[in-house]
C-alpha cells in the first residue's frame, strides 16, 4: 500500500533541570524522572486524550538496573498514562534521545501513527560509569588493531581528536569558559523557563533522636553552570586521560542526571484538536566514523542530514552541538566551517551537563523553544556517539 509522506509536528517539548552526578537527583530514580517529564509534556497539550498516544519511545544509553526492564513502559505507567499505551526503550548511546525523536517522527511521517511521545532519561548517579553493571566486552575487540578502537574510553578519543585536528589546550579551555558564561547568562535571563519543568525531589535523612526527617527540594535550574569559572581556574586543571594530554574535567561534558520529552502529532490530529505546533520535524541522519575518533561523528552526519532535508548549512539559525569534549566540538566547527555565533547560544554540555540517552530529547526542547523565542526558522541538534557515530536532526520552527 503506497502512502504519501506526511509531516510530523512537535506540539509540546519539555525537560527537567539537569542535575550533576550525585547532585540534586542523587536519590531520584531515572524512571521517576522520565515519568515526571511525560506528565509535564502532556500537560502542555490538554486537548489531547492520553489514550490516543500510540507509543512512547524513550532513549537510554544504559538501559539496565534502575534503567532496565523497558524503562519507557515502566515510566509511562508510573506517570499514570492508560495501560493501553505501549512503550519501547532504544539505545544509540549519546544520541538515544534524538533517535527517539527521529523514530517517533518516522512513525507519523509514514502514516503508521498519529500521536507519539519521544523521550529520554539517564541517571549517571545511579549507573556505574563503565557503561553498565557487568563489563563483558567481546575478546575480539582486543585481538587486532582493526577493532581496538571500540574499547577506547571516551576521554582517549577526545585526546586523539585534539591531536589529529591540532586543537590546543588554550582553545579548549576558552570554549569551555564560553559554555559556562552563555549558560549562566541564559539562566539569569530566564531563557530556559519555557522549556523546563521544575522537579521536586524527596529524600529522607537522619533527624534528632533517631527520627527520620523528610526533606523536599524544588529543582528549578540546571545544576552544572558555574558563574565562578575563569580561564585561570580551567588552566590549572590537570589532564584526566593522558599524562601529557589536553582534555580535562573542565573542558569535557559533565556527568549528569536528567530527562526530557517531546510530543509529536500528525497534521490530521493537529487540525482536529486545534493544537499550536512548536516545530516541524524536517530530517535526520546518522553516520559512522572510526571508533577511536568518535567525536568527529557530526562532521559526517550533518552534511547528510542537510542533503536529505534540502536545506543549506547557512540556513541553520541555531545549532545545538552537544559538547562531549571541547576538542571534538571545535574540530567539527572548524572542519565544517560552522558559524560559532549559532552554536549553542545558551551554552552546551560542558556547562549544562550531558545525561547521555536523555540529551537528545533535552536539547530538542532547548532548540524548538529557542527558535520560537528568537524568531529563527531552522535549527539542528547534533552529537557524536560512542563507538564511532554521529547523528543530526533538523527542525523548522513554526
Amino acid at each position: 500500500m503506497n502512502r504519501q509522506i506526511q509531516d510530523a509536528y512537535i506540539v509540546a517539548a519539555t525537560r527537567l533541570p539537569v542535575g550533576k552526578r550525585n547532585g540534586m537527583y542523587r536519590t531520584t530514580r531515572p524512571d521517576d524522572m522520565l515519568a515526571a517529564a511525560l506528565r509535564a509534556v502532556l500537560a502542555q497539550a490538554p486537548a489531547l486524550d492520553p489514550a490516543r498516544i500510540e507509543d512512547v519511545i524513550a532513549g537510554c544509553a544504559m538501559p539496565e538496573a534502575e534503567q532496565g526492564m523497558n524503562v519507557a513502559r515502566m515510566s509511562l505507567l508510573l506517570a499514570g498514562l492508560p495501560d493501553t499505551v505501549p512503550g519501547v526503550t532504544l539505545n544509540r548511546f549519546c544520541a538515544s534521545g534524538l533517535q527517539a525523536v527521529a523514530d517517533a517522527a518516522a512513525r507519523i511521517r509514514l502514516g503508521s501513527a498519529d500521536v507519539v511521545i519521544a523521550a529520554g532519561t539517564e541517571s549517571m548517579s545511579a549507573m556505574p560509569q563503565i557503561m553498565g553493571n557487568k563489563v563483558a566486552l567481546n575478546p575480539r575487540i582486543f585481538a587486532s588493531d582493526d577493532n581496538i578502537g571500540m574499547a577506547y574510553g571516551m576521554g582517549l578519543t577526545g585526546e586523539k581528536v585534539a591531536a589529529q585536528w591540532k586543537i590546543s589546550r588554550e582553545d579548549q579551555d576558552a570554549f569551555a569558559l564560553a559554555s559556562h558564561q552563555k549558560a549562566c547568562a541564559a539562566i539569569a535571563a530566564g531563557h530556559f523557563r519555557d522549556e523546563t519543568t521544575p522537579y521536586r525531589t524527596i529524600s529522607h535523612v537522619p533527624g534528632e533522636g533517631g527520627a527520620v526527617r523528610r526533606v523536599e527540594n524544588l529543582c528549578e535550574h540546571d545544576e552544572g553552570p558555574r558563574p565562578d569559572t575563569t580561564a585561570e581556574a580551567l588552566a590549572r586543571l590537570k589532564p584526566v586521560f593522558a599524562a601529557r594530554g589536553s582534555v580535562t574535567a573542565g573542558n569535557s561534558s559533565q556527568m549528569s542526571d536528567g530527562a526530557g520529552a517531546v510530543l509529536l502529532v500528525s497534521e490530521r490530529v493537529l487540525k482536529e484538536l486545534n493544537l499550536s505546533p512548536l516545530a516541524r520535524f524536517v530530517g535526520f541522519s546518522v553516520a559512522g566514523v572510526p571508533p577511536q575518533i568518535m567525536g568527529i561523528g557530526p562532521k559526517v552526519a550533518i552534511p547528510r542530514a542537510l542533503a536529505a532535508s534540502g536545506i543549506r548549512q547557512q540556513d541553520l539559525d541555531w545549532i545545538e552541538l552537544n559538547e562531549a569534549f571541547a576538542a571534538q566540538s571545535l574540530a567539527v566547527i572548524r572542519d565544517l566551517d560552522l558559524d560559532p555565533a549559532r552554536i549553542n547560544p545558551l551554552g552546551g554540555a560542558i556547562a549544562l551537563g550531558h545525561p547521555l540517552g536523555a540529551t537528545g530529547a533535552i536539547r530538542t526542547a532547548t532548540l524548538v523553544h529557542g527558535l520560537r523565542r528568537t524568531g529563527g526558522k531552522y535549527g539542528m541538534v547534533t552529537m557524536c556517539v560512542g563507538t564511532g557515530m554521529g547523528a543530526a536532526g533538523i527542525f523548522e520552527a513554526l
